[in-house]
């Protein structure tokens, strides 16, 4: 029998969040999912930054604005700016207690929510509703969860490994 080779967890994970941006939902709802992408860089780039350089978050946000039909470079740009950030701030973040890096998460989704407005703003676009800023909040009250779920994965494949 044939085995497939082993995914890096890295690998899965973003599959996997590029996936979710996929998802359809009502279109009532839509405006209240969390960019899954973003939340897997940030935790990436808190706990393994040589997996989460800033060259690869520029191709990861390429193939996303390829996959999701979005302005070519807007997420690109919009993960670096992420990952610059936390790169900038990541000895102090990682230490934070799980509330403070939820509010910590909930600056960096607005910060990037603040980017979108202004790269539509260029692009001609007009302003959003206001559920346009719920989705960061969505995302800050995910992640406890989320960082859980990756931070167990990681570890269990370091163990196998």
């Amino acid at each position: 029998m044939m085995r497939l080779p082993r995914l890096p967890t890295f690998t899965v994970s973003v599959l996997l969040a590029l996936i979710f941006g996929l998802l359809p939902m009502p279109a009532g709802w839509a405006l209240f999912k969390p960019w899954w992408l973003a939340l897997v860089m940030i935790y990436w780039t808190l706990e393994s930054p040589q997996q989460a350089g800033l060259g690869r978050l520029f191709l990861i946000g390429l193939l996303a604005d390829l996959l999701y039909g979005s302005l070519l470079g807007e997420q690109a740009l919009r993960l670096c700016i992420l990952g610059f950030l936390l790169l900038r701030f990541r000895a102090r973040l990682r230490f934070f207690p799980m509330w403070q890096q939820a509010l910590a998460v909930l600056a960096l989704l607005l910060n990037d929510r603040m980017v979108v407005l202004m790269v539509r703003g260029l692009s001609g676009e007009g302003l959003p509703p206001w559920t346009f800023w719920v989705a960061p909040w969505i995302g800050m009250a995910l992640w406890p969860w989320l960082f859980l779920v990756l931070d167990t994965a990681r570890l269990h494949s370091r163990g196998k490994s």
